[in-house]
């Protein structure tokens, strides 16, 4: 059978790849999309939007429990848990399907199988009705990464747990452990911690959600622990014992190991990229620690193949794939692009109180060498945070003493994935914290914490 010949080829249809084959084709390219499992990815459908579809169950649960505070009447509150893992497999399902909408759109050529690079500018796919070969000068690896499993402490699907079996649970866990303090180990922690499992996290680091500012991570914890969540920080679990009915993990602290019994265990201990079977050794593709080696631009090296997302390194988010699906594109279509720049995308995680932040953290400046100057404001000063209930939280903001510029912003407390985006802009139009002083936030909303957090840097700060 002859080779079918295309413009652009996209290996993975995650947030990257999807996002690639879109752009590509609104630039006039003929593309075609490679996918082994579900359209849209990991993403779609077993991490970011299933797990948000889960947490505002939780959230809402909590905010059901505290009816009286708002003056309301709520009795017999419970929660269906197979009901609340059938909303989040149905929000994940509709948004699946919606890509499949948006490669016929815009003519993607669709191609469901595991991809092999057969050789450069050559794709072999396996389906389950063969083998067939496509051809075209660009290529980009979009195949993501999946979770780490540590020897001993591998998932069963049973009573050790990796995210998709913590997304479609066989039990509610009474007594739960949560391996590591990443993102994914938070969101979970919290999300079962709030419909009552007794949760205990264990991370191997000085401090829990350890890529956060370091003030920000010592407020959450402080707040998980007062939602009853056991948190032990520079602890490793040494190995997991398996009964039919609990665990036991041998947890190591300070030189010590103890033995804890547990019903549940969730894995979260960072992530894999997806870089077997691929044929990449073989054209010369260099691999670091399971990621593909690229340039700011995400080429690989190998001329006509790109690398984008997880799969080429961190941070591993879904829109940093996806901003760089589009820049690829673009550079195919031989378009001016632009580089995405690490530091300068936002990092969010759902838990309760939500965490988010961009750039710099007040630690990582001073390393850099800025002479740094640092605004925080409390939620308690904020008129909006008290009225919906949500008093517990802090903005902060690091700017460059020299020349005013935001080197970093980060947040915990209510709503703040949404408003971080206002210092992502910022960040991009370069502003000053002379334009973020001028600039005029509404009343009552808690964006005002945005302009306060500045005002404090320079002295300036209103209503603290």
């Amino acid at each position: 059978m002859a080779a079918k010949s295309f413009d652009l080829i996209v290996i993975g249809a995650g947030p990257g790849g999807y996002v690639a084959a879109i752009r590509g084709a609104q630039l006039g390219l003929s593309v075609a999309i490679v996918e082994r499992e579900h359209l849209g990815g990991i993403c779609l459908n077993w991490g970011c939007i299933p797990t948000k579809a889960l947490l505002r169950s939780s959230e809402v649960f909590h905010l059901m429990q505290r009816a009286s505070e708002f003056g309301l009447k709520a009795d017999n509150i419970g929660y269906d848990l197979e009901a609340v893992v059938k909303r989040s497999r149905k929000v994940a399902g509709q948004l699946s399907g919606g890509i499949g909408h948006l490669m016929k759109k815009n003519k993607v050529s669709v191609f469901m199988g595991a991809a092999t690079l057969a050789g450069k500018d050559k794709v072999s796919v396996k389906s389950k009705d063969g083998e067939e070969t496509l051809t075209a000068k660009n290529i980009v690896l979009a195949t993501g990464a999946r979770a780490r499993n540590l020897p001993g402490l591998e998932a069963d699907g049973k009573r050790v747990w990796m995210y998709k079996d913590a997304l479609q649970p066989p039990h509610m866990p009474k007594k739960l452990l949560v391996i590591g303090s990443g993102a994914i180990g938070i969101e979970f922690a919290s999300f079962y911690n709030t419909l009552g499992a007794d949760t205990t996290v264990v991370e191997v680091m000085d401090r829990i959600l350890p890529v956060e500012d370091e003030e920000i991570s010592k407020f959450a914890k402080k707040q998980f622990e007062k939602q009853g969540m056991k948190i032990m920080q520079k602890a490793v679990v040494k190995q997991l014992d398996r009964a039919d009915d609990k665990v036991t993990a041998h947890i190591e602290t300070g030189g010590k190991v103890s033995k804890h019994e547990f019903d549940t265990v969730i894995s979260a201990v960072g992530i894999v990229g997806n870089v077997e079977d691929l044929g990449l050794e073989d054209l010369g593709v260099k691999i670091d620690r399971t990621h593909v080696v690229t340039d700011e631009y995400c080429r690989t090296g190998v001329e006509g193949l790109y690398a984008i997302g997880d799969i080429a390194g961190a941070p591993w988010l879904a829109h940093k794939a996806s901003h760089e699906g589009v820049m690829v594109a673009e550079l195919i279509a031989g378009q001016h692009a632009h580089p995405v720049k690490p530091e300068s995308i936002a990092g969010c995680t759902y838990c309760h109180p939500q965490v988010a932040s961009v750039g710099y953290t007040e630690a990582k400046a001073k390393e850099l060498g800025f002479d740094v100057k640092v605004g925080r404001f409390p939620f308690i000063g904020n008129g909006k945070a008290i009225a919906l209930g949500e008093p517990e939280g802090m903005i902060k903001t690091v700017f460059d003493a020299k020349t005013g510029e935001l080197l970093g912003a980060h947040m915990v407390g209510a709503e703040v994935t949404e408003l971080i985006q206002g210092y992502v802009v910022g960040r991009q139009l370069e502003t000053t914290e002379e334009d973020l002083m001028n600039t005029v936030f509404p009343h009552p909303t808690l964006s005002e914490m945005m302009h306060e957090s500045v005002l404090d840097a320079y002295g300036r700060v209103i209503h603290m």
